[in-house]
């Protein structure tokens, strides 16, 4: 019985994984980054005339699509667990509940979402163990 527990947020999910034997964990990183400056970049907008070009939505895209990105790696990890439980500070969490829902073999795995404060890797470790030795 494989029991997972992810702690995750925009910048990194920590997937922590139970067997009868053993623990483990397992870092992904993502790519995300919310304030992207290219090299040269002056201001926050360009100036064409009396115009005033502000490229938000091209960066809301950017980070759209790291984000997407993001949690397919993190899915990935998520195929040979039997339970899974998300925990976590931010809406990434949320964001990979909905997308965990879209997938049947994943979403009858899903047993809770909680929402956690920042914790240490150690800390984490322990809200795995008591979360699953508790239910």
């Amino acid at each position: 019985m494989r029991k997972v527990g992810i702690w995750i947020d925009q910048k990194e999910a920590n997937i922590i994984t139970l067997t009868k034997n053993a623990i483990h964990s397992k870092t992904i990183y993502s790519d995300v980054e919310t304030r992207i400056r290219l090299e040269g970049e002056k201001k926050q907008f360009g100036r064409f005339g009396d115009q005033y070009l502000v490229d938000e939505k091209g960066k809301k895209n950017r980070i759209n699509e790291y984000t997407h990105k993001y949690l397919n790696r993190v899915l990935k990890e998520l195929t040979k667990a039997d339970e899974i439980v998300l925990f976590g500070p931010a809406q990434t969490k949320i964001k990979l509940e909905k997308l965990i829902s879209t997938i049947p073999e994943l979403a009858i795995k899903m047993k809770d979402m909680k929402t956690s404060a920042n914790m240490t890797h150690n800390q984490k470790m322990a809200y795995v163990k008591d979360y699953y030795k508790n239910n």
